[in-house]
């Protein structure tokens, strides 16, 4: 595999399961020194552990606990090169806004959102200082489309988090920090296993939109994060860089 990411630092939150696991093996087997963020102990010590990187434990919700985090990767290697800020939640009480409660809704902005403007407001100093940085933040398909069946909090979440990235994008485009929101579709996740479990009807509807046919895979995303995270994407900053199976293109999808 090419070594675009060697010798550079990247911080996953998220970084136990899902998109975060796939995304640090990929970025570690690009060369990557890779810090994984997660509350989850267990599983985020067994994959630093794999890629002989570091753990650190966060509520990426808690400011001072994100701040350390950054501060624990400079000190650790370095710098911050990369900041893959992925955590996120779908919990099933998210659902229509005429029966979500207002505590699913702040718990679903929280961790979606606030998390990432956190993480954001602690990276950029270290970026800013050394010049350099990508800041990758994961939005979804759903920032950019409707859905009749809504998880209310998680899409209004992830549109702010394509809102901001855009916005900060720009602003520090010329400070050489590159900021994008990537927009998954559904990806055969934990949490989209969850929805299959809960509600197979529900998940079966999303299905039929995909023009590929199928959901994706974590490993895919993680090679959209490489590609954020390498120079290969040098002249790519403030994007909504989906990457759905054509779901956000589709009318109709093929028979």
């Amino acid at each position: 595999m090419a070594q675009r990411l060697d010798g550079r630092v990247a911080v996953i939150t998220g970084g136990g399961s899902g998109i975060g696991l796939a995304s640090v093996r990929r970025l570690a087997a690009e060369g990557a020194k890779v810090v994984v963020a997660d509350v989850n102990a267990v599983s985020g010590a067994a994959v630093a552990k794999e890629v002989d990187g570091l753990f650190i434990q966060v509520d990426v919700t808690e400011e001072t606990e994100v701040e350390a985090l950054f501060q624990a990767a400079v000190d650790a290697y370095g710098s911050v090169d990369v900041a893959f800020n992925n955590a996120g939640i779908s919990p099933p009480e998210d659902d229509s806004i005429l029966t979500t409660g207002i505590e699913a809704w702040q718990r679903v902005q929280q961790v979606n959102l606030t998390s990432v403007y956190l993480c954001c407001k602690h990276v950029l100093p270290h970026m800013r200082r050394q010049g350099r940085g990508s800041i990758i933040n994961t939005a979804s398909f759903v920032a950019v489309m409707g859905a009749a069946t809504s998880q209310i909090s998680y899409t209004a979440s992830k549109g702010g988090v394509l809102a901001m990235s855009r916005e900060l994008g720009v602003q520090f485009a010329r400070e050489g920090i590159r900021v994008n929101a990537l927009c998954p579709g559904p990806v055969n996740t934990p949490l989209l296993k969850e929805l299959f479990a809960a509600d197979p009807e529900r998940a079966a509807r999303r299905l039929v939109h995909v023009p590929i046919g199928r959901f994706a895979e974590p490993e895919e995303i993680a090679g959209a994060v490489a590609f954020l995270a390498s120079d290969d994407s040098s002249f790519v900053t403030a994007s909504t860089f989906l990457v759905d199976g054509g779901i956000s293109g589709a009318y109709v999808t093929p028979l």
